[in-house]
């Protein structure tokens, strides 16, 4: 029996259900004869839904995910014992989800007509219907008050974009409506304790003028239901597949009517979350303010969202004139900036809409129902991070009333996807190559799409019997922001070995070691610092963060080429991750899922040619022509997928990757370079393949697959060993850069300029940057002595040449690698074979490496703080570091703590 504390990431204040993963270490337990049960802080029993995630080569259980009920109390942790005892059900539908005994007094309870599928809570009882428009057909409270309905999404759209100095000649521009289209709805991972029900669909026009529009815009709701919850957390994922240039996305919302029929106007209540907290709190008719006073308790209880007392006991100087008091049936709040929201209302439409203060940051809830009828709120998470955003309250005099949640508003500007310059020439890749010289941007045309993009949104539903106390509104609003999460303590995420033997818990040693753990919290609080600082925020660029800085300006260089949007460049993914799993730090989490979020989403495509890529750093974060799979490696993902107990989005973007090689048939990355490049073709018997940036992806992708134990995983695990075994029979290994791929096979082979193998040399700067060492540790850690033969060696021998000196290389190799750049991102490698080999002086030269060579890194003298600016040099004060770059932010975070892992012991 083994037991783990866990501790609470997020709001302390409510427990409304959760998911989480835990790691297990080899052979501990076993899928069919293993118990997992939980508990309280005081030991008191929970209810807990349990299911495997990965599994060991020895068909031990790796990863597990757990789903906790809801409560009334929220401890500090849990305790989750895994009993070697018994046997468990096991259900061969993925993730493999294993069932604990219902109990007929609690639990989740699923019923899966024909026609829809309804799901109790105990708290709420929810039904989807499986075709039509309606994704939520009723959602009712335990009472048998039914407080939603009819929930749809809603999509509005133009034909053009009113640019100033268009052409006269320009059509007329058309505007388009749409609304979901339901092709199916499935209940999935049922258990006592969690239910997922998972929507898909398209949406198609609701105008009879607009028929020949497509059905378009892919979407995926995904409905997570917990035991004795009133909330529905909801997993809003749209894949753009429209044209930009004739597609120009107005709004993006999801609608839900809120039955008010029977319930007085004056007991109708509207709430809307403002600043920190705060909440606008008023009635559809309000009776407070009036020049006739109808009594202290009156105005109290209304305010209060209470019930009012009987009209005959009001004042009879307003209860004689309720017929003159006007009735508010729409509310609109508006985030269009980061900064800055408005409010108004109106009676009706036709009629003048009436400002209300607004304020900066708004909560992202929405709440509309009545004393005795009850309601519904409706959030989104990260709300005016997101921006533009909105909340729309409509109908709320009417019998039945509506909350609109747009997750692009309608009052902003609709939304351009068109490239941001027209090309300025590039029509050979002579040119494209030339300007790469200038604005590092690698531009063709035809490349610069938003095709096949997508965006995952959180959205959060409440069901109350009555109008709750704005307290609980505010509450509510820090929960769905920050919902959540349960983490296991660093030290045993590490003692598992299932996370990676690269990474330790931060040093306690003073000196070198310290330095590097103030380097490593600076670099992690200057970033966050400049996403609030530097507004990266907006529908599709939050969660990102920028490339390179513009000293002269000031400023990020968001306007340049290649400098712009990050993407994943040189894996600050891999750093913000690791420092998380060593640190357990709640803001580090939340930061790298935002990262995760947007880079799994945003910068790779999931439909289309690309598929299963991912796009270079630029501008627009879909404009690089460089369509690769080191920006959609699944090493990026997995920590995130793991450790949420195996979110499933994230879960499908790992899918993806595992068809990322067929991509190679239609993008060829070295096609600008190629002498050949008028006449190859590719083969899919022999694609081109980079051992570092291409293989590690793809053999992420892999060994997830096979850790899984997903529906490909035999392919997948064949693939990967196929891979390493012919790596190690190429006769300079992963030296040999460039190798020939049999995607039907994996097998690899040696160049067509090397076809009798007899070692080809090739070595770049990027192709350990993208996690390429990480993907290789966790394949051995998981593999053990199964290893093929001489793979290790081939990678040691990379690992330690790279940065040798050229008269070592020559001799290995027959000539040097020439210049190479990222040594000190590179000093994690010599790390790895120190540590290996346990050689104190390969473990010596890493650390020169990492404190003395980084020319391109940042070295130990370097300022290691910011400098404020205000006035007039900046828009707005700042905190800049012009020294810092985010690649050499990255690199020596990936380094200095798996440096300080691997051969820490010998820093002095």
């Amino acid at each position: 029996m083994s037991r783990y504390l866990f501790a609470i990431l997020g709001c302390l204040s409510l427990a409304l259900g959760t998911t989480f993963g835990l790691p297990w270490s080899r052979g501990k337990h076993q899928p069919n004869s293993t118990l997992f049960t939980a508990s309280s802080g005081g030991d008191e029993q929970v209810q807990l839904q349990s299911w495997v995630t990965a599994y060991w080569p020895d068909g031990s259980i790796k990863w597990t995910g757990h789903a906790i009920s809801a409560s009334d109390i929220v401890p500090d942790g849990y305790k989750i014992i895994a009993s070697n005892q018994g046997a468990i059900n096991e259900s061969h539908s993925y993730p493999f989800i294993r069932e604990a005994r219902r109990q007929a007094e609690s639990g989740v309870l699923v019923n899966d007509q024909d026609d829809k599928i309804v799901v109790n809570t105990g708290k709420l009882t929810v039904s989807f219907p499986k075709s039509g428009s309606v994704l939520v057909g009723m959602i009712q409270t335990s009472s048998g008050k039914t407080v939603g309905e009819n929930g749809t999404l809603i999509l509005r759209s133009q034909t053009g974009a009113a640019d100033d100095g268009a052409d006269s000649n320009q059509k007329p521009i058309q505007s388009l409506n749409f609304e979901s289209d339901i092709e199916d709805v499935k209940a999935e991972n049922s258990g006592p304790v969690r239910t997922l029900v998972t929507v898909r669909g398209k949406h198609r026009t609701t105008q009879a003028a607009a028929s020949n529009h497509p059905e378009w815009l892919p979407f995926i709701l995904r409905f997570y239901l917990y035991a004795d919850s009133e909330a529905i957390r909801v997993v809003h994922t749209l894949v753009y597949d429209g044209e930009p240039d004739k597609d120009f996305i107005s709004g993006i919302g999801i609608r839900l009517q809120v039955p008010l029929e029977g319930e007085e106007l004056y007991n109708r209540h509207v709430r809307l979350a403002g600043v920190d907290g705060g909440v606008l709190s008023e009635a559809v008719k309000g009776i407070t303010g009036l020049r006739r006073d109808p009594g202290e308790e009156v105005r109290k209880a209304q305010f209060e969202g209470s019930e009012l007392p009987d009209p005959e006991t009001w004042d009879t100087r307003v209860t004689s004139r309720l017929h003159w008091i006007p009735s508010w049936n729409d509310y609109n709040l508006a985030q269009l900036s980061p900064d800055g929201f408005t409010l108004r209302k109106r009676t009706k439409a036709g009629q003048s809409w009436v400002k209300i203060p607004g304020g900066t940051r708004a909560g992202g809830l929405a709440y509309l129902g009545g004393a005795t009828r009850g309601g519904l709120a409706v959030g989104l998470r990260d709300f005016w991070k997101r921006y533009p955003t909105a909340l729309d309250i409509t109908n709320a005099a009417s019998s039945s009333g509506e909350i609109t949640l747009w997750l692009y508003s309608p009052s902003a500007p609709p939304m351009d996807l068109r490239p941001f310059h027209d090309g300025l020439g590039q029509d050979t890749y002579e040119d494209q190559l030339d300007a790469l010289e200038i604005t590092y941007e690698d531009w063709e045309g035809g490349y610069n799409t938003p095709y096949g993009i997508a965006r995952t949104n959180e959205i959060f539903l409440f069901g109350f019997d009555e109008t709750p106390p704005t307290e609980t509104l505010s509450t509510l609003t820090g929960y769905l922001n920050e919902p959540p999460m349960l983490a296991a303590d660093p030290q045993y995420l590490l003692q598992t070995n299932a996370t990676g033997t690269y990474w330790a818990t931060p040093s306690s040693t003073t000196g070198a070691a310290q330095t590097i753990e103030e380097h490593l919290d600076f670099l992690f609080s200057f970033y966050e610092n400049q996403v609030s600082q530097r507004k990266w925020y907006g529908f599709w660029d939050h969660g990102d963060i920028m490339h390179t800085y513009d000293e002269d300006r000031h400023a990020w260089r968001y306007d340049i080429g290649g400098y712009a949007w990050d993407n994943s460049e040189l894996s600050p993914d891999l750093f913000f991750w690791n420092y998380f799993m060593r640190t357990g730090r709640a803001d580090v989490y939340r930061f790298a899922e935002h990262l995760t979020r947007h880079t799994g989403e945003v910068d790779v495509y999931h439909t289309g040619p690309f598929k299963g890529l991912g796009t270079r750093h630029g501008v627009q974060h879909w404009g690089d022509s460089a369509k690769q799979i080191r920006i959609s490696t699944p090493i990026y993902r997995r920590y995130f997928y793991y450790l949420s107990g195996g979110d499933e989005r994230v879960g499908e973007l790992i899918d993806e990757v595992l068809d990322a090689e067929k991509a190679f048939l239609v993008v060829d990355p070295r096609r600008k370079v190629r002498q050949d490049n008028g006449t190859y073709v590719p083969d899919p018997t022999a694609l081109q393949i980079d051992l570092g940036l291409d293989w590690s992806g793809l053999a992420a992708a892999w060994l997830t697959e096979y850790e899984r134990h997903g529906p490909r995983w035999e392919e997948a695990k064949t693939k990967l060993f196929e891979t390493m075994r012919s790596i190690a029979n190429l006769t300079n290994g992963f030296v040999t850069g460039q190798a020939l791929y049999n995607l039907h096979t994996g097998e690899i082979s040696p160049p067509s300029t090397d076809a009798q193998n007899l070692g080809h040399v090739e070595v770049s700067h990027l192709s350990a940057s993208f996690g390429l060492q990480e993907v290789i540790v966790q394949i051995m850690d998981h593999v053990g002595g199964d290893m093929p033969a001489g793979f290790e060696d081939a990678y040691l021998d990379y690992c330690y040449y790279y940065g040798a000196t050229a008269a070592e290389q020559e001799a290995r190799y027959g000539e040097s690698f020439g210049r190479l750049s990222l040594k000190q991102g590179h000093s994690r490698l010599t790390a790895y074979v120190a540590h290996r080999l346990q050689n104190s002086t390969t473990a010596a030269r890493a650390w020169k490496e990492f404190f003395e060579l980084g020319t391109d890194g940042l070295l130990p003298d370097a300022p290691w703080a910011t400098v404020s600016l205000t006035g007039s040099q900046v828009l707005a004060p700042v905190d800049e570091a012009a020294w810092l770059s985010t690649n050499a932010a990255a690199l020596y975070g990936i380094a200095g703590i798996e440096n300080l892992a691997l051969i820490g012991n010998t820093l002095e």
